[in-house]
C-alpha cells in the first residue's frame, strides 16, 4: 500500500488545483507582489524579485514530506493560467486541526472562485490530512475575507490582538473555524 497523499492534485468546475512548482515561479513573482494582493497580508513583505519567488517556491516544495502546502488555482476557462494560492499550514497532527490560506489575482475577483477552490481543499484537509478544525485568520479590515468565510460556514471566534507585527505596527485579525461535524 502507498503512503498517503495529504496534498494531491484536485479538479474542481473551473479550476485545477496543483502544488506550487518552479514551473510557477514566474506567477508566483507577479501575485505575491501585487499591491491589491497583499493588502492584507500581514505576515511577509511583498515580493520584489525573481529570487525571492523562487525562495518562496522552494519553501513549498515537497508538501507532503513537509506536512504544509500552497495550491495553485489554474483557469481552466483561460487555458491553465494561475490566477491563486490556496493550501494549509501550522497543522497541528496531534489535535487534528490546521491553518488554510488564500489569496487571489483581483481581475478574478468576485467570481465565485475562491470559494470553489476553497470548498475542494476544506474536503481535502478533513479527508486526506484527517483534520476535525480549520481555523483561518483575517484581517480585520479585509470585509472579502470574512464575507467568504461565513458563507463556507466558518464561526468567528473572536479577535486574536496583534497577530502580526508588519512594517513598524501591530494588526489585529479575525480568528475564524470550521469543524469536521459543521461540513
Amino acid at each position: 500500500m502507498g503512503e498517503a497523499v495529504y496534498f494531491p492534485p484536485m479538479e474542481t468546475e473551473r479550476l485545477n488545483l496543483v502544488n506550487v512548482s518552479r514551473k510557477h515561479t514566474n506567477f508566483i513573482l507577479k501575485h505575491f507582489s501585487d499591491s491589491k494582493v497583499c493588502e492584507f497580508l500581514y505576515d511577509e513583505e511583498d515580493l520584489e524579485n525573481y529570487d525571492q519567488a523562487h525562495t518562496l517556491v522552494e519553501w513549498f516544495a515537497n508538501p507532503e514530506e513537509k506536512g504544509y502546502n500552497r495550491w495553485v488555482m489554474e483557469s481552466k476557462e483561460m487555458g491553465g493560467i494561475p490566477v491563486g494560492t490556496c493550501g494549509f499550514h501550522m497543522w497541528d497532527r496531534q489535535n487534528r486541526m490546521a491553518e488554510i490560506g488564500y489569496d487571489l489575482y483581483p481581475d478574478f475577483w468576485g467570481k465565485g472562485l475562491m470559494k470553489e477552490a476553497l470548498v475542494a481543499c476544506i474536503n481535502s484537509g478533513f479527508q486526506n490530512m484527517g483534520l476535525n478544525r480549520i481555523h483561518a485568520y483575517v484581517a480585520i479590515e479585509n470585509q472579502r475575507s470574512s464575507d467568504l468565510l461565513k458563507r463556507l460556514g466558518f464561526t468567528c471566534e473572536g479577535i486574536f490582538r496583534d497577530k502580526h507585527y508588519y512594517q513598524g505596527s501591530y494588526y489585529d485579525h479575525y480568528t475564524y473555524s470550521l469543524l469536521r461535524r459543521e461540513w
